[in-house]
């Protein structure tokens, strides 16, 4: 019993419940999923359609495909097209030979990498890059760093040198474990610059890439929405799944049909900046998959949680991934672009 003036954060009860819920969770590398990432490679099942050539909507069909399967396989997946996407746009496409390849763009306050030496197209590199996904998957990347100029100037690394070392002590998710977000040590570490200073972010493509995480948001919400359809269509009557399913159908359809309007007016205005509308479809994805999560937790029950291991994934992994937007300050930027519009920006035409 805790005595009178007792600090109770300091009782054996709290220390020991203290050490218990900060244990780490030691890391499990997803061997199938680095497997099939090759097999995909091999195969050429990465080749998709160039954003902004005509045929987005059926790059973003396939990301969201990718995604229903798995997420941790479309996060990795989502990164290696996009640095190919990403080479393509800056005259660099010769770079990505058979490799696979990752975008890691992160620019938390205290992770950045510096460009310290350069000969030509070739640079050296120091400092600490947080968040790369799949580092300990893939084989190439393409980063952020910085020189005198403050621009961040894109480098290609290749993962096998031995100057650079990955942390992945740091990455205790549980959703989105697979996919291994470690931090990349640099300590005078080889590169090649890919485009010009500043271009990573002026590029068109930037955005294009923006809308093809959506679509694997879509895609992981489409996919647990079908384990709903799916426990509706059995014979029995069950008003309370019916009306999640109901509300679900109409997240999902309105969440389509902005991807599509999007990726057609990519297509269409290849060369401009897509930083709005693919901003307003962003935050029309998040609320329609937050909505799917919540209806279908709340229709299914915790079977599917506990007993579907494609399921269980996919609820896991989700909010995770969705947690790649940044929420209301995204909001916030959307709503400032539309303050500075003329007004009938919702017109239906």
């Amino acid at each position: 019993m805790t005595g009178v003036g007792e600090n109770v954060e300091h009782t054996p009860l709290e220390v020991l419940l203290r050490r218990f819920s900060e244990r780490r969770q030691p890391l499990a590398l997803d061997h199938p999923l680095g497997q099939l990432m090759r097999a995909l490679r091999a195969e050429q099942l990465d080749q998709l359609p160039l954003p902004g050539h005509g045929h987005t909507l059926q790059r973003w069909q396939t990301l969201a495909r990718i995604a229903g399967c798995d997420l941790a396989l479309a996060k990795l997946y989502e990164g290696h097209t996009d640095a190919l996407a990403i080479l393509a746009e800056c005259a660099a496409a010769p770079l990505a030979g058979d490799a696979i390849w990752g975008v890691w763009a992160a620019e938390p306050p205290d992770a950045r990498v510096h460009i310290i030496a350069r000969d030509g197209d070739h640079v050296r590199l120091s400092g600490r890059k947080a968040w790369c996904s799949g580092a300990l998957q893939i084989d190439r990347a393409l980063i952020t760093a910085w020189g005198d100029d403050q621009h961040p100037q894109l480098v290609a690394i290749d993962l096998a040198h031995p100057s650079q070392r990955i942390q992945a002590n740091n990455w205790q998710a549980v959703g989105m474990a697979a996919t291994a977000s470690a931090d990349v040590e640099f300590e005078d570490s080889p590169g090649i610059v890919v485009g010009q200073p500043g271009q990573y972010l002026s590029r068109p493509g930037f955005w294009h890439g923006g809308g093809g995480i959506a679509a694997c948001w879509y895609g992981g919400a489409e996919a647990l929405a079908e384990y709903l359809r799916a426990h509706c269509g059995k014979p029995r009557p069950e008003p309370h799944a019916d009306a999640h399913l109901g509300a679900v159908d109409a997240a999902l359809c309105g969440a389509c049909a902005t991807l599509r309007e999007c990726a057609a007016w990519i297509d269409r205005h290849p060369s401009d900046d897509a930083g709005f509308i693919v901003q307003r479809s962003r935050a029309q994805v998040e609320q329609a998959v937050d909505c799917v999560i919540g209806h279908v937790g709340r229709a299914l029950g915790a079977t599917p949680f506990c007993r579907n291991p494609h399921f269980a994934r996919l609820i896991a992994d989700l909010p995770v991934y969705l947690r790649q937007s940044h929420a209301e300050r995204d909001l916030a930027n959307l709503g400032q672009q539309l303050a500075q519009m003329p007004a009938g920006a919702w017109h239906l035409s």
